[in-house]
């Protein structure tokens, strides 16, 4: 579909907006848009007022918890006047997928309504039980026993589906799992009430069946929510990312194009509240941006052509030109999701370990099941009491607490950092980050803010500084930034050029070969004399000029190699640049160690020597040059602003670009260590003390199904700890 630009720009496209539409069952239309500023009463009446206001909408209703507002309107209803009105009540809006944000998790809506449905089917039979055990006679306890059966089969048969596939799948290809004992204790309990039932017997357990698969839904249904709230920052930002955008043609004309048909090089056209939808640089400014979702930054930011906006991020007041950088399937927001998942299913030491001891559970509980049947049965009990405590150590030594010990604490650590702007990319990482004890630090960029600006120099010809930044533009290295933001003129790139990680950039052009880089790189000589840094411009190994720069150290540096102090981690520096800046920039920020002039290589060696058994490293940077040495290091760190291959190499981004995140990461991460002892600690410990009590038949079966189910619940609320104590930065 294509159609002409006319006018001023729309706060939508319409061709986007119609897209969002629903059909609520009533005859009308209904669209979502996000109110992420909504918080009170009079936020309600604000914009829901200003909505009335559009003709043809018949109603609005703000919803404060999930901050977004549900429009009810007619066909005549223009769509584009919708995002306009609730940005003159004050509040910053884009619109949203409602059908997106609607969609259940059939994976919770199923244990729900298992545990409701067997929540009523104990409930009710444990009162015809209450009957029986008051010493009914044999007609109604009869029939009291059928009641029960009535509500137990299908009971059972609905709310166990959960633990019957899981069983089935795994016995079906020769193996078991934890949900195999559970499913053999309910199926014999279930029977051995039934066939009670039909012989008369004076005892049936089919309130033991219901009740047991109740707690057992209770705690997995618990585990379950905590994972998904655990994965809801990041699941909620992606849902906010549009299905479509608005392609701008070189004609001049408009193309609404799908998300997965957004291509390197496209131009979008974005509006005011609409979201980015893939990572892309602005084309013009200034623009106020809404970081929020995406750097957790609560004031609008204004960013000039040139900035990079990432997936996430939405336009406030005025169209934005975006060249696209990268496709939806690349971009800031799938990502992160990659890098959520890969914290919850990473194998790290702890969680093979755990995973090997559940492994070794299910034939060791079965064979103990069978032997306490048979001790039993020797010692000259029924076959009616050796099942049920056979039963009993089926239930209660099921390894539920076990396998979720350390998963759990890594799906929390992980959602507590991605909340303080930290993305963890590997879930190893927190396990290894608990361990550090030196931290190496990155200079330009990482402790210095890496906003470099030339330092205007009058001797400096303007023909030599256009051709410095031709050669800067093969580079994302600040320096070379800076040079382009100091270029007069722009110019095509250079048709051949490579970048030197820690040297520089060179290009071929008519049989002349052009560099710009460090001295070395030059062939210039450094006299070391001026504290900055600086870079050279030679052609054909004739030096031509020297570009000298200011950076200022972060305002947080100081603070956050204060609090590694605090944490029993030495700290260092390992920059390529000149010894002379490199020694500024370590007395401005406190260091006492720091080293200069260091080739990638030299990184790296410096990494080795000082890794050792008893002390992690951690290596923080953001440039082609560090990534070798965050390869090397044990863990790395690395600020959302890093190069790209920078951010590919870190095991943890900081999307705020803020130091104080290092000690607050490895804050967490150790807490995440002890959790994870203790939970590992507290389900064998578990198994040790009631294993014993349920041979020696003390323990029931639903007694035995509210101990193993409270043990998992103890070990997710441990979990859940990770969530207080540690202060963000």
């Amino acid at each position: 579909m294509t159609v002409e630009a006319a006018g001023p720009p729309a706060a939508h496209g319409p061709e986007l907006l119609s897209d969002l539409v629903r059909h609520n069952g009533e005859g009308e239309r209904e669209i979502c848009f996000a109110v992420p500023d909504a918080y009170c009463a009079a936020c309600i009446q604000s914009i829901e007022s200003g909505l009335a206001a559009v003709p043809g909408v018949t109603g609005a209703r703000v919803n404060l918890t999930r901050r977004q507002v549900t429009i009810r309107h007619d066909a005549s209803t223009d769509l584009e006047a919708l995002a306009p009105a609730i940005l003159r009540s004050g509040y910053r809006t884009f619109a949203i997928d409602p059908a997106d944000l609607a969609e259940k998790d059939p994976v919770l809506s199923e244990l729900v309504r298992s545990l409701a449905v067997a929540g009523f089917a104990a409930g009710n039979i444990m009162l015809f039980s209450v009957s029986v055990w008051a010493g009914a006679d044999q007609a109604t306890r009869d029939m009291f026993h059928w009641l029960s059966a009535l509500l137990a089969l299908p009971a059972v048969a609905y709310a166990g589906r959960p633990f019957f596939r899981s069983a089935w799948s795994a016995v079906r290809v020769g193996r078991a799992n934890m949900d195999v004992p559970i499913a053999i204790g309910v199926i014999v309990t279930t029977a051995l009430s039934l066939y009670e039932t039909a012989t008369g017997g004076a005892h049936a357990f089919f309130d033991a069946s219901t009740m047991l698969l109740f707690f057992l839904l209770v705690g997995r249904t618990l585990d379950h929510v905590m994972r998904m709230r655990a994965r809801s920052a990041v699941e909620g930002l992606s849902r906010l990312q549009p299905r479509a955008a608005t392609r701008l043609l070189e004609d001049g004309s408009l193309q609404v194009v799908r998300l997965a048909q957004i291509e390197p090089g496209m131009t979008l056209l974005l509006r005011a509240g609409e979201r980015v939808p893939v990572d892309g640089r602005l084309l013009f400014g200034p623009v106020q941006v809404d970081l929020a979702m995406v750097s957790g930054e609560s004031q609008p930011a204004v960013l000039d052509a040139g900035a990079v906006l990432v997936a996430g991020a939405a336009v406030l007041d005025a169209a934005a030109r975006l060249e696209v950088l990268r496709p939806a399937a690349e971009s800031f927001l799938s990502r992160m999701a990659e890098m959520m998942q890969a914290s919850e299913d990473v194998r790290t030491h702890y969680r093979r370990l755990a995973d090997r001891v559940a492994r070794l559970y299910a034939p060791v509980v079965h064979l103990t099941a069978a032997v306490t049947l048979a001790g039993w049965l020797l010692a000259g009990a029924g076959w009616h009491l050796a099942l049920l405590n056979a039963v009993s150590v089926l239930i209660i030594t099921c390894p539920c607490a076990l396998a979720l010990a350390v998963p759990i604490v890594h799906v929390v650590a992980a959602s507590r950092l991605f909340g303080a702007g930290v993305l963890v990319r590997d879930g190893a990482a927190l396990e290894k980050l608990s361990r550090v004890r030196i931290a190496a630090f990155d200079k330009t960029g990482t402790l210095t803010e890496g906003q470099l600006r030339l330092i205007p120099d009058m001797a400096i010809e303007p023909a030599l500084l256009r051709r410095a930044a031709w050669l800067a533009q093969g580079s994302n290295h600040p320096l070379c930034q800076a040079l382009l933001a100091a270029s007069p003129a722009e110019q095509p790139a250079p048709q051949r050029s490579r970048e030197i990680a820690g040297a520089g950039v060179e290009a071929l052009q008519d049989g002349v070969v052009w560099r710009l880089g460090n001295a070395a790189f030059c062939g210039a000589a450094d006299n070391g004399l001026h504290p900055g840094s600086q870079v050279w411009l030679s052609r054909s190994g004739e030096t031509l000029a020297c570009f000298r720069f200011s950076d200022r150290p972060r305002a947080e540096a100081k603070q956050a190699l204060a609090a590694l102090a605090e944490q029993g981690v030495e700290t260092t520096m390992l920059s390529g640049d000149r010894p002379s800046a490199v020694e500024a920039v370590g007395a401005a920020v406190g260091l006492t160690s720091f080293r200069g002039g260091l080739q990638p290589a030299d990184k790296v060696a410096a990494i080795q020597a000082l890794r050792s058994p008893e002390a992690a490293v951690l290596m923080v940077g953001d440039g082609i040059n560090d990534a070798p040495a965050m390869r090397a290091a044990d863990v790395s760190m690395a600020p959302g602003s890093a190069a790209d291959i920078g951010r590919a190499a870190a095991d943890l981004v900081m999307t705020r670009n803020r130091l104080t995140d290092v000690p607050f990461a490895i804050a967490v991460a150790r807490k995440a260590d002890r959790l994870v002892r203790q939970n590992l600690v507290f389900s064998l410990a578990y198994n040790v003390v009631v294993l014993p009590l349920a041979i020696a038949g003390q323990v029931s079966p639903l007694i035995a199904a509210i101990a193993m189910s409270s043990s998992s619940l103890v070990v997710v609320l441990n979990a859940m700890r990770l969530r207080f104590g540690i202060s963000e930065p």
